[in-house]
């Protein structure tokens, strides 16, 4: 059975290593024939995906003109962001006289808000560009966000598997994916999540290579003085550590769940400490990188993490009209004896901090298209984010009834094979202990394992944005697998070549199928209903 490759001297697997930029890859040099084809295969396949990722997000970005689902708060806290510095307050009705046109209708009393400010300020960046009065505006920000995701798999997927070939199947993947598309397309918060914590992920890749070659310096170095490292250095210059602390931070500053990614890769990166020891032959390995360089790691992530997340609340800190603003002032509630030093923005933010969690953690009020996360990856209830009913005559309607609908629903092909790649990706870790595995779980895991402590709460499909870029990424290991090595018998090769083809071709189709559910196209109502494969989709 071949072995994803490993890079590092770790024990033997139980089968043979064969980078994985030598299968498909070798087959397609020989293809492309020159290295001037090959050298614009390198630089074409990331714009390519790209370029495909920007048609499927940005064609129509402007239909439905209309505020759907969540959009209402963030769009409009958004807008008065970007006027008032804090989230204000809104006329009853107000959607309507929004979508109509009349955006400066909010008030300066402030409004309550659920998350962080950040990704309504991303959000804002787009209404900043174009203005408030087209959706177009509205979605663009986000837009970008899930364009930008394709290109950042893209070069993680080739950093990973050393493959161009590879990382444009994943990039290309994530390109045509329902859930991807729709969540680039609706001005919601997760898909600023989801990108913010995959720049994390690719900083903590290369990390890996930044610690494990530094330490293997001091190391010899200490060794050719004759010292005996038993319990190894310390490394403090950790850039691409201290990167990913200054991301999972601004990913929190968006919703809180930032934070599990920071937690997840914090301890990812104490056990990639020890193996890297072991490697070295340091005697402690485990309680050097447990007792020594993880205090370290703690102080290179956590308090920049903590400084970022702080700074997302810059707009509310220098102005004085948001929410909680004043509230240790307003009843006398600041904080005395040891505490009495810390400013009142501080006593204050830290109040408003502690609400929203209230507030957050016991949220059970029912909603039709609420999810137990444990039905996530087979995406069992996807979230119907629009939906308009017409019958013949109204809006352009040519049958006899006529539906209209942006459903979050993953493509059904790429996730049940990424769900069961993640079941088979899992057994390979624990058969051959392959780092590349391990990585793309933690991601999977920092993004989806939190959720299911939370079932209780009012919580729905959608938030497995986040956690997609790990789900392709553990398919595509596996369709490498598939693809098969230059040391494997032709017929093998071709057959696995052959799967693989007939897969993303499927996978293509199925995309273009859903496409109109997807992008709130008006279709005839009985073509809706074929589209509707589960009862729970409706």
């Amino acid at each position: 059975m071949t072995s994803l490759p490993l890079t590092d001297p770790a024990p033997a697997p139980a089968a043979p290593a064969v980078p994985l930029g030598s299968r498909l890859d070798d087959w397609w040099a020989r293809v492309l024939g020159t290295p001037l084809r090959l050298r614009l295969w390198y630089w074409g396949a990331p714009i390519g995906v790209t370029l495909l990722a920007a048609i499927l997000r940005l064609w129509g970005l402007g239909t439905p003109h209309a505020l759907v689902f969540d959009e209402t708060f963030y769009v409009k806290d958004s807008w008065t962001l970007l006027h008032l510095g804090y989230e204000g307050s809104w006329p009853d009705k107000a959607d309507q006289r929004f979508n109509s046109g009349s955006v400066d209708i909010f008030e300066s009393s402030p409004s309550f808000v659920a998350h962080p400010p950040l990704g309504k300020w991303i959000i804002a960046l787009g209404m900043a560009a174009t203005g408030a009065g087209n959706a177009f505006g509205w979605r663009l920000s986000t837009a970008i966000v899930g364009i930008l995701a394709v290109f950042v798999v893209f070069l993680i997927a080739r950093a990973l598997f050393r493959s161009t070939m590879i990382a444009t199947i994943a990039g290309f993947l994530l390109a045509i994916d329902g859930h991807a598309i729709v969540m680039s397309r609706v001005a919601l918060l997760d898909n600023s999540v989801m990108f913010l914590a995959l720049l994390a992920f690719g900083c903590l890749l290369l990390d890996r290579r930044w610690h494990a070659e530094r330490l293997a310096a001091r190391i010899a170095a200490e060794r050719s003085q004759g010292r005996d490292p038993a319990w190894g250095p310390v490394l403090w210059w950790r850039p691409w550590l201290i990167a990913a602390g200054l991301l999972c931070g601004l990913c929190a500053g968006v919703k809180w769940s930032g934070f599990y990614f920071l937690a997840f890769f914090a301890v990812y990166t104490v056990i990639v400490d020890a193996v890297a020891r072991r490697r070295e032959g340091i005697a402690f390995y485990a309680s050097g990188a447990l007792l020594k360089q993880a205090p370290a790691t703690f102080v290179l992530m956590v308090p920049i993490a903590f400084v970022a997340y702080v700074a997302t609340w810059t707009g509310w800190i220098v102005t004085d009209g948001g929410y909680y603003r004043h509230w240790a002032e307003s009843v006398h509630s600041q904080w005395g004896g040891l505490l009495s030093w810390v400013p009142l923005w501080v006593q204050n933010l830290w109040h408003y901090q502690t609400e929203m969690y209230n507030y957050s953690i016991n949220l059970h009020v029912p909603h039709p298209y609420q999810s137990n996360p444990l039905t996530w990856l087979l995406q069992i209830r996807p979230t119907s984010m629009y939906y308009v009913g017409t019958t013949q005559g109204q809006a352009g309607c040519m049958d006899s009834s006529c539906s209209a609908a942006i459903t979050s629903l993953g493509n059904p092909l790429i996730w049940w094979a990424a769900t069961a790649a993640v079941l088979y990706v899992i057994y390979r870790l624990v058969r051959y202990r392959e780092w590349r595995l391990g990585l793309i779980l933690t991601g999977l895991a920092a993004g989806y394992v939190p959720w299911i402590l939370y079932m209780g709460r009012t919580i729905f499909t959608f938030y497995s944005i986040a956690f997609e870029p790990y789900l392709i990424l553990a398919l595509t290991a596996v369709i490498a697998l598939v693809l098969g090595s230059r040391r494997d018998p032709e017929p093998r090769r071709r057959a696995g070549i052959a799967w693989v083809t007939v897969f993303l071709v499927a996978a293509t189709l199925v995309s273009a199928f859903f496409w109109p559910i997807w992008t709130a196209q008006q279709v005839p109502f009985w073509f809706w209903q074929i589209h509707m494969w589960l009862p729970s989709w409706v």
